[in-house]
């Protein structure tokens, strides 16, 4: 079969839109890992939230902890984006 400019142009576009759709794929994937993390920083922090507050400090030290850690994971996700 002769190549000619149309069949090239042809498989050019094509190549183009196969690129273009992995590229886009992976932005709308968004950051499952990341998201995934958040929810479960968050699920500990309820937990913690709804426990008997008497632990020495700790439990009050723990939901700070984790409260820098959501808002890290939230940095993290809005500096990918």
């Amino acid at each position: 079969m002769k190549l000619n400019l149309a069949h090239l142009f042809l498989v050019f576009a094509l190549g183009i839109m196969a690129a273009s759709g992995v590229l886009i794929q992976n932005v709308q994937a968004g950051q499952p890992h990341m998201d995934a993390a958040l929810a479960d920083l968050r699920a500990a922090r309820h937990q913690l939230e709804v426990a008997v507050p008497d632990k020495g400090g700790h439990r009050a030290a723990a939901i700070g902890i984790i409260d820098n850690a959501i808002a890290e994971v939230k940095a993290g996700i809005d500096a990918a984006d």
